[in-house]
């Protein structure tokens, strides 16, 4: 697949996008080397390489997740301006 100018200009009227002729032409070259290093990759003998699912063998070193309280529900809700139960009321943000 090669790019032209004709869908340099589908891409940019899709995205919204006003681009001048130099960058219309800079994008269309750009996009064609991507579209070359592709190609590129696709062709690649991958007969021997076994797939991978990680690129490297790194395991994470996870920690331990301790739970501590540090606020309680009363001392938090104590000078909110309006609750409701355990919860903060605040006025409507999103509207229907």
């Amino acid at each position: 697949m090669k790019i032209d100018q004709k869908l340099i200009e589908k891409i940019a009227k899709l995205s919204q996008l006003n681009l001048n002729k130099e960058a219309k032409i800079k994008m269309e070259k750009d996009l064609n080397k991507i579209l070359d290093f592709v190609d590129k990759l696709n062709n690649l003998n991958t007969d021997n390489v076994e797939p991978l699912v990680y690129i490297n063998e790194e395991v994470n070193k996870l920690r331990k997740d301790d739970f501590v309280n540090h606020l309680e529900k009363e001392n938090a809700l104590k000078n909110a301006a309006d609750k409701d139960s355990d919860y903060f009321k605040v006025p409507r943000v999103v509207k229907k």
